[in-house]
């Protein structure tokens, strides 16, 4: 067996006796100073492990989240109508998905961008409408034409009134025309408006009552609108509240859904409550908008090449006047990818210098027509997008911590000689911005730690040594000895 002499040999830390040391107020004094520059520095080297430094580097886009990126928005029009607000997406490689409404939530606005009403949703078949294509040879006028002076008088007069609202050079109000008539004279030979004072079918030229179709927020043409006696005026909110038809344009339809409308009306009844339909009402017959606004909430899934979203008023059966239409509208939020938490934010405030400053570029921004009454003004927004993502590297593995796109904004107001649009033009960068996370390793803290520690204890020693010899030498100097 080994001895414990032997043992004892490879001590390299020999004790003297502390009968043979001597204390001294230079040595205490120093030793106070080593310790309190030992804590300082000990405080400085765990600072610095404890922070993270960062390289940041411009590589190709390997983004991990697929072909397609996520934009999400929130628009508000205060001058388009949610009746006929559409969402379309294109893109480079011929892609184009119009009207989009899966992901697309519409809600009526007012001028203030307050909510009037509940979600709209899109009226579907419109392109397939039937016309009817008739003519009757002949020129009457069976519908009584209104007039901002008589509206009021007839609404209140008939327990239904069927008015159309049109414009004289519209493609689909001369087509809706010759039925229109027909069925409005057949209405009358049926219900006499002298001895029945049920129904009535009426027509209002919205190039001459202009100020009568924007009281009823009309924006496409035509627009048949539905009013009943006692409910065309919505007490709380002061917003006429109306029907719109959206079904078949022929004779036959429209005297369908006059007769639907007359059913739960008795011909001696002159009171119709607001909550006075029935389920016999044909399906073609939805809630008009009660304001001209409409706010777009929702998300598209676009392919990762430049592309556009674009916002317009679309329909297959309605014209627009261009000189009425005014796109002017307020960014609640656009961004694109996976939307950042505020409380992700938060928690990782190092990542502040680096994400957060250009992920909303267009948030609470108006842009405004400001040529309010010139026609086919579009503004357009070019986005050119870029993607960041933060990468830590802990524990000897890779793995990401947050990614976001920012993007760069740019608006511009330009005429054209289509129909006006909110455009948003977007462009993604090939490459992105890598910010990698390097953490110290813990063996270099520690290493550095006993380097601290060892460091001031030899540095004190030394300067202590060189005290005490030069005190002894002081003393000897003065003895007169010689060394």
């Amino acid at each position: 067996m080994v001895s414990t002499t032997k043992i004892k040999s490879v001590d390299f830390y020999r004790k003297i006796p502390r009968d043979l040391t001597e204390a001294s107020l230079s040595g205490a004094g120093l030793s106070i100073v080593a310790a309190l520059a030992m804590v300082f520095l000990f405080g400085m080297e765990l600072s610095t492990y404890l922070a993270v430094t960062t390289n940041t580097s411009v590589i190709v886009d390997k983004s991990s989240d697929g072909d397609f990126l996520r934009i999400d928005f929130n628009v508000s029009f205060p001058s388009l109508s949610c009746e006929f607000a559409s969402v379309d997406v294109s893109d480079v490689l011929g892609t184009n998905r119009l009207n989009l409404t899966k992901t697309i939530k519409k809600v009526p606005i007012d001028s203030h961008l307050r909510a009037t009403g509940a979600e709209v949703h899109s009226t579907s078949g419109l392109d397939l409408i039937n016309h009817g294509d008739e003519d009757h040879g002949n020129n009457t006028y069976a519908s009584i034409p209104l007039t901002g002076a008589t509206f009021d008088k007839f609404s209140h007069h008939f327990q239904i009134l069927v008015v159309n609202f049109y414009a004289p050079w519209c493609y689909w109000s001369k087509r809706l025309k010759p039925s229109w008539e027909k069925a409005a004279e057949i209405t009358r030979e049926r219900y006499n408006p002298e001895t029945d004072g049920r129904v009535l079918l009426g027509s209002v030229d919205c190039t001459e009552e202009s100020t009568l179709c924007k009281r009823n927020h009309i924006q496409g043409y035509p627009s048949i609108r539905i009013f009943r006696k006692g409910s065309d005026l919505k007490d709380d909110h002061g917003h006429h509240e109306h029907e719109s038809y959206y079904g078949d344009r022929d004779t036959e339809s429209i005297l369908k859904m006059v007769e639907e409308l007359l059913k739960p009306i008795k011909k001696e009844d002159h009171k119709l409550a607001l909550d006075g339909k029935t389920d016999n009402v044909i399906s073609s017959i939805k809630k008009a908008p009660v304001s001209g606004g409409c706010r777009i909430v929702g998300y598209v899934r676009a392919k990762k090449v430049p592309g556009d979203i674009i916002i317009s008023a679309h329909s297959g059966a309605h014209s627009f006047d261009a000189s009425q239409m005014n796109m002017t509208h307020y960014v609640s939020h656009l961004s694109f990818g996976k939307l950042i938490s505020e409380r992700l934010l938060t928690d990782m405030k190092r990542l502040m210098p680096y994400l957060g400053l250009s992920h909303d570029r267009l948030n609470s921004r108006w842009f405004v027509n400001e040529g309010q009454f010139a026609a086919n003004v579009t503004i357009e927004h070019y986005l050119q997008v870029v993607k960041t993502e933060v990468v830590s590297r802990r524990f000897g593995q890779e793995h990401s911590v947050i990614e976001e796109y920012e993007y760069t904004a740019h608006s511009s107001v330009a005429h054209g000689y289509y129909y006006p649009v909110a455009k948003f033009h977007f462009d993604l960068s090939p490459m992105q911005v890598l910010i990698s996370e390097n953490p110290k390793s813990f063996s270099h803290f520690i290493t550095n730690v006993c380097a601290i520690i060892g460091g001031v204890f030899t540095v004190a020693g030394i300067l202590d040594s060189i005290f005490q010899n030069t005190v002894r030498l002081v003393k000897k100097v003065e003895l007169g000895k010689n060394i």
